[in-house]
């Protein structure tokens, strides 16, 4: 039976040594209060200690001096399993400094993981990180050099064909954000973003006789509608009631509490714009790369587009009228309507539908998309593209791996080279006034998050899309197909390559 609780009373259900799973998604719907009265207790305590987290997508407010983080910054957290990190900066810095274990896998199979838990499976077999960073025979999914766990993945050969096998450790408690709670103790989310995961890791927990709790806007007298139920109220063990603050009108399209009739998307053009991260017109070069990429959609295209540069394909597309023409899907669960971004990425805009994330990666580890737009750090001769990690940075795998691996058109968007390139796009004319310091196609890069050699054998389509020219993936490498007007091939393509290329 639950009970209602402050949250300072609710996180004294977490013990030493346990393993908590998060319900968020990047920056959204994190049970924030939960985190700072955890931070307070172990500040003053010691106590909860030698934590392991999980969270699919990870969890964060992108403020490195918030108290989200505050207990993983004091000490309490050994172990960390991520798919993303983009939301967590002080967390970042402390894994490359090897304050504790931190394993990065792809965003979908943790989702996936977490469900075969809450079934009783132990662990995911999946094809996808085959040949990528997180394959054991590579690089493995440790991020620093104190993460060397080999039961975490493995290889498996199931039927004469390889698999990844992914295992988690055992989940027994679950910080979850709902929307409000009924006097069952029913979890509606109808004013949040997404669900996530948040079904799949109460049933883990109470698998594994641990402890669920759920942080609620308010608790309602009316129960909702049996299929707005999310989490039923047998698998709560503690709510908490955090009022939450007012949000402007515009967020309320993106939680679903209101619908944007289609005839009334015109008028939403300026909140599209200010809820993305990249405008147009704010970079020439994205621009192009945006405008050009987009021509490959088709009417009736299911599609997912990658935050940062790909996002100005969504521009382009809802500029000629294709975005009416396709059903755009976002990792968090949503298909339909416009995937927003910054500190909201995973929310959209007058979706469709939103789903459970697990369900969402089903569709995409079966190829069940049409053409995905993906950003890229680096690319080599081969057509291996890093898009998680350089140096002594990273922002964690996300949903790429599964997004890419079976998805029959891949359009991977970035620009030639970057710091200081400038480059003027008038009158169809492309001209590079100065080129970058950092090349983007490079001999080796730093870590694999696509496999080439993948892609090749299940006969993907396969685009590099820049701000001069396009490339496209053959079984002998790089294929130089396309540049633009403007563009002189030789000086502004081939000999800025470290290698050659088909063209």
């Amino acid at each position: 039976m639950f009970e209602v609780l402050s949250a300072d009373e609710a996180v004294s259900l977490i013990h030493d040594g346990d393993c908590i799973c998060v319900n968020s998604f990047v920056g959204i719907e994190n049970p924030v209060e939960l985190h700072e009265a955890i931070y307070r207790r172990y500040h003053k305590t010691g106590s909860p200690a030698n934590l392991t987290v999980i969270s699919s997508a990870g969890f964060g407010v992108f403020d490195k001096d918030r108290a989200a983080e505050g207990y993983i910054r004091e000490g309490a957290v050994k172990c960390l399993i991520c798919g993303h990190f983009g939301a967590m900066p002080s967390t970042k810095k402390l894994v490359l400094e090897d304050r504790f274990e931190a394993y990065n896998l792809p965003l979908g199979c943790i989702s996936h993981a977490i469900r075969a838990q809450a079934s009783g499976i132990p662990g995911l077999i999946s094809k996808v990180g085959l040949d990528i960073f997180v394959d054991p025979r590579r690089e493995g999914p440790g991020i620093n050099g104190i993460s060397k766990s080999k039961e975490i993945v493995k290889v498996v050969e199931l039927d004469g064909e390889e698999f990844l096998y992914y295992k988690l450790p055992k989940i027994n408690v679950a910080l979850i954000k709902g929307t409000a709670a009924d006097f069952k103790g029913n979890i509606s989310f109808d004013d949040m973003f997404m669900s996530g995961d948040a079904l799949s890791i109460c049933q883990a927990v109470r698998a594994n006789h641990g402890k669920v709790i759920v942080q609620v806007d308010r608790l309602v007298d009316t129960p909702s509608r049996p299929r707005n139920t999310i989490i039923p109220g047998c698998l709560v063990d503690a709510i908490v009631v955090v009022e939450p603050e007012e949000r402007p009108v515009a967020f309320r399209a993106l939680t679903g509490s209101f619908e944007i009739p289609y005839s009334e998307w015109k008028g939403w053009h300026e909140m599209i714009d200010t809820l993305s991260s990249i405008r147009p017109g704010s970079n020439p070069a994205y621009d192009i790369i945006g405008r050009r990429a987009s021509k490959e959609l088709k009417e009736g295209d299911i599609v997912n587009i990658g935050i940062g540069i790909p996002e100005t394909v969504c521009k382009y597309a809802r500029k000629s009228g294709m975005l009416s023409r396709i059903t755009m899907t976002v990792e968090s669960g949503g298909i339909g309507g416009f995937p927003a971004s910054g500190i909201v990425f995973g929310a959209m805009i007058g979706a469709a539908s939103v789903y459970d994330m697990a369900n969402q990666f089903d569709l995409y580890d079966n190829g069940g998309l049409d053409i995905c737009f993906m950003g890229a750090f680096e690319v080599d001769r081969a057509g291996n593209v890093n898009a998680h990690r350089v140096k002594d940075n990273f922002s964690g795998i996300g949903g790429f791996a599964n997004i890419t691996v079976k998805t029959p058109i891949v359009v991977f968007c970035l620009t030639f080279n970057a710091n200081g390139l400038e480059v003027k796009h008038q009158q169809n004319t492309v001209t590079i006034e100065q080129n970058g310091t950092i090349p983007k196609f490079v001999p080796e890069i730093q870590s694999i998050s696509f496999s080439a050699k993948r892609a090749v054998a299940n006969r993907q389509k396969v685009l590099y899309v820049t701000e001069r020219c396009v490339f496209e993936l053959t079984e002998r490498g790089l294929k130089l197909i396309e540049v633009y007007p403007g563009i002189d091939k030789k000086k502004d393509i081939l000999d800025l390559l470290p290698f050659p290329v088909e063209s």
